[in-house]
């Protein structure tokens, strides 16, 4: 497993550009398999990696198992991903996405003025 360096800019772009989410039920915000479906068909692999934190080598480009850590809905970051991304990732002993969640969700807070 290996951080997304395109999904990292990408989130981080649209965070300067306030378009995330600050209170979601990741359970409930995360998309359908058949958004990222559509998103495949009309945008290709590429966009549809740019919404995954991490990146699995050992899968195909064209297999949906190669990208892992979802943290938005193809549209908006989402901090409640964000947040379910670091904590899956801190579970498994994957440190960098670990980190790479936290930073993004620091991001946030630090637009919100909040001090979690």
């Amino acid at each position: 497993m290996q951080i997304n360096q395109k999904a990292v800019e990408q989130a981080k772009e649209l965070l300067k550009e306030g378009k995330y989410v600050v209170d979601t039920d990741w359970s409930e915000a995360q998309p359908e398999e058949s958004k990222g479906n559509e998103v495949i068909d009309e945008e290709g692999w590429d966009t549809y990696g740019k919404w995954f934190l991490a990146v699995n080598e050992d899968e195909p480009q064209d297999q949906k198992e190669r990208y892992d850590f979802p943290y938005g809905d193809f549209e908006k970051v989402h901090r409640s991903g964000l947040i379910a991304a670091q904590q899956r990732a801190g579970q498994y002993d994957h440190d960098e996405v670990e980190e790479v969640a936290d930073e993004l969700t620091a991001m946030i807070d630090e637009r919100e003025g909040e001090d979690d």
